[in-house]
C-alpha cells in the first residue's frame, strides 16, 4: 500500500536535549497510526515537525513521496486538531467549518454545498447556523473534525483531542472518531498519552520513550508481543516478577523467584541466559486460582491483600515474597469468599508470559 507519510531519521534537538532521536515511520494511505507514549517523551514535538510547525534538525518528512522539510505549514496538504479545539466564539457551525475554504477562495455556492456534505457526514446535519456554545462537548468535537476533514487534507494530526472531555464522553468519541477515520478515509496520526485510545481506535501504534520508538505494531501484537520491558509495562497492566534464570528450553525459560518458587515464561528478548537475572511479565487475567490451574502451567503460593469488585470481574491484590502482584478474574463464589490473608494459588500458562533480560523499564 502507498504511504501517505514516510519519515527517516528525524532528530530534533533543544540545546543538550534530543527530543525526537532519530524516529522513522511509514505511515500507509487510509490508516489509524497513534503514537503512544508518556509525557515528555517527544510526541508533541514529532507531531509539530509533521505539522511544520518545527523544523528538524535532521531526517526528511516526505508526505505522498514529495518532501516536506522546508514547506510552510500552511502550504502541507496536512490539518490538525487540538485538545482544546479552537473553535471561533462568534461564529456559527457553518462558518467555522467554511473558514478554511474561504481562505482558500472556494465560492459561496461550493462552500455551502461542502459544509452542509461534511455535516451530514459526522452525524451534524443542518446544525450550520448554530453557535458552537450551544453544542455539547461531543458536537463540539465533531465541528473541530468537519473543519478539517472538509479541507480533504492528505494527513490529519490530532494532538490528544479527546483530553478535555469527561470519561463518559470521551469512551463515546473514541468510536466515532474510528468510525469517522474509516467513513472519510482520510490518514490519521493521533498522539496521546491514554493506552486505551491508542488500542481501541488505531491500525498501528508506535510506542514511543525518551525521543524514539520502542515497537511499531498492531494493538494486539504490541500488548501480546512487546519487544521491549518498557512496552510490557507501559501497555496494559502487567505484573512484573523479577527471579534468576535456572534453565532455558528452547522459547521457555525457567525461573526461580526470591520466594524460593521456580516459573516459566517465554522467552521476548536477548540475553537471557542461565545465572542471569531476568523479568517475567503476566497479564492479570492470564492468571487463574486454586483448581483453575491446570497441569502443565506455572505455579506459585500468594496470600490475599485485597478483593475488589470490577463489574463483572473481581481484582484480586496478593503478595508474592515481598511483591505485590494483581489477577482479573470472573465473579464466582471462589473469588466473592476470599477474605484478607487467604493463601491461594496463582498459576498462568507459560507461553502468555513474557520474560525479557532483567534491566530498569
Amino acid at each position: 500500500m502507498a504511504s501517505d507519510l514516510f519519515c527517516t531519521d528525524l532528530v530534533r534537538r533543544f540545546g543538550d536535549h534530543t527530543a525526537v532521536d532519530r524516529v522513522s515511520l511509514d505511515v500507509p494511505a487510509g490508516t489509524f497510526f497513534s503514537i503512544l507514549g508518556p509525557s515528555g517523551c517527544g510526541k508533541t514535538t514529532l507531531l509539530r515537525l509533521l505539522a511544520g510547525f518545527d523544523r528538524p534538525d535532521s531526517g526528511e518528512i516526505q508526505i505522498r513521496g514529495a518532501r516536506m522539510n522546508d514547506v510552510p505549514p500552511n502550504k502541507r496538504p496536512v490539518n490538525m486538531v487540538f485538545q482544546h479545539l479552537a473553535l471561533f466564539p462568534t461564529m456559527s457551525v457553518g462558518d467555522n467549518i467554511g473558514y478554511g475554504l474561504r481562505r482558500q477562495k472556494v465560492p459561496a455556492a461550493e462552500r455551502t454545498r461542502k459544509i452542509a456534505r461534511v455535516l451530514e457526514q459526522v452525524g451534524l446535519p443542518g446544525l450550520e447556523d448554530r453557535n458552537p456554545q450551544q453544542l455539547s462537548g461531543g458536537q463540539r468535537q465533531r465541528v473541530a473534525l468537519a473543519r478539517c476533514l472538509v479541507l480533504e487534507p492528505t494527513l490529519l494530526l490530532l494532538d490528544e483531542p479527546l483530553g478535555a472531555l469527561d470519561l463518559k464522553l470521551r469512551e463515546q468519541m473514541k468510536v466515532e472518531l474510528k468510525h469517522l477515520q474509516k467513513a472519510f478515509g482520510t490518514t490519521f496520526v493521533y498522539i496521546t498519552h491514554d493506552q486505551s485510545e491508542a488500542m481501541v481506535m488505531s491500525d498501528q501504534v508506535a510506542v514511543m520513550r525518551q525521543g524514539r520508538f520502542d515497537q511499531v505494531a498492531a494493538p494486539e501484537t504490541l500488548y501480546r508481543n512487546p519487544a521491549t520491558p518498557f512496552v510490557a509495562g507501559f501497555v496494559g497492566d502487567n505484573n512484573r516478577l523479577s527471579g534468576d534464570v535456572i534453565s532455558v528450553d528452547g522459547d521457555l525459560v525457567r525461573l526461580r523467584l526470591q520466594s524460593g518458587e521456580e516459573v516459566a515464561g517465554r522467552i521476548a528478548g536477548e540475553g537471557i541466559a542461565t545465572g542471569r537475572r531476568a523479568d517475567l511479565f503476566i497479564r492479570p487475567e492470564s492468571l487463574v486460582m486454586n483448581g483453575a490451574v491446570p497441569d502443565g502451567y506455572s505455579r506459585m503460593q500468594a496470600t490475599v491483600t485485597t478483593t475488589l469488585f470490577d463489574g463483572a470481574n473481581s481484582r484480586i491484590e496478593a503478595g508474592v515474597a515481598d511483591q505485590t502482584i494483581f489477577a482479573r478474574l470472573p465473579q464466582d463464589g471462589s473469588v466473592s469468599n476470599l477474605s484478607p490473608d487467604s493463601a491461594i494459588q496463582l498459576g498462568w500458562d507459560p507461553q502468555g508470559a513474557t520474560v525479557f533480560a532483567g534491566e530498569p523499564v
